[in-house]
């Protein structure tokens, strides 16, 4: 579960920083850049419902204080 999140934030860091590459390679001429954030965003949200889903199905163990 771990290196499954740890790839999730690795291609999101990638993606951003592609649109970053993007918006300086292409002065606002295309629409690579907001196809790069849009991918990013989306890879965001599935992550975020991948760990909530992991933690009601158990896969993340609880933990207290």
């Amino acid at each position: 579960m771990k290196l499954l999140i740890i790839a999730f934030l690795i291609v999101i860091v990638a993606s951003l920083g592609s649109a970053l590459y993007f918006l300086m390679r292409d002065k606002g001429g295309s629409d690579r850049t907001v196809k790069a954030l849009t991918v990013r965003i989306t890879l965001s949200i599935a992550l975020f419902v991948l760990l909530m889903a992991s933690y009601y199905f158990g896969f993340i163990p609880k933990t207290g204080l």
